[in-house]
């Protein structure tokens, strides 16, 4: 992903991720491992400042660096993950084979690529319960999921227009 060169704005949650999160079970002092990217496009910290608004801490791990990344979650203990579901698998599966304990992960907001019944499924047999968010580089959080896992709820932020041509 990247480069993205959109101007980034300011203000309480700008990018509406906040919700989201919420809707994951992240809650006020939760601990969380950001890796979503930083670098030249903005998953990184729209998801950055959601969790601000809930009142988390976050580890900014970004992409990359798996063992580094598996060290710190079994050092910093967070309790919820930020990032693509694939990686968190790659993380999991790394941590199992380094022989460290990243149990104290157990719920995450996953976003970036498809989020499939199977992924999910490896996720929760591995610690790990997880909602989606799908949001764009250009506008934020667009729609997410709640407990229910009845389909995706389109951010209450956002005036949304379905065209159909013809």
């Amino acid at each position: 992903p990247g480069p993205i060169y959109d101007a980034e704005g300011y203000g309480e949650d700008w990018w509406r991720t906040a919700r989201a999160m919420y809707a994951a079970g992240i809650r006020r002092g939760d601990i969380l491992h950001n890796s979503f990217s930083y670098h030249l496009t903005p998953a990184g910290v729209m998801t950055e400042t959601g969790a601000a608004r809930i009142g988390c801490a976050v580890v900014p791990a970004g992409i990359g660096n798996t063992e580094l990344q598996v060290r710190a979650i079994a050092d910093i203990r967070p309790t919820g993950y930020l990032g693509a579901p694939s990686f968190l698998k790659t993380l999991l599966e790394k941590a199992q084979e380094m022989g460290e304990d990243v149990s104290s992960l157990t719920k995450g907001l996953v976003g970036g690529e498809a989020f499939s019944p199977r992924l999910r499924r490896d996720l929760e047999q591995m610690g790990v319960v997880c909602g989606q968010m799908y949001a764009s580089a250009d506008i934020g959080s667009i729609a997410y999921e709640s407990p229910a896992r009845e389909g995706l709820i389109v951010d209450e932020g956002l005036l949304v227009e379905i065209v159909r041509p013809g």
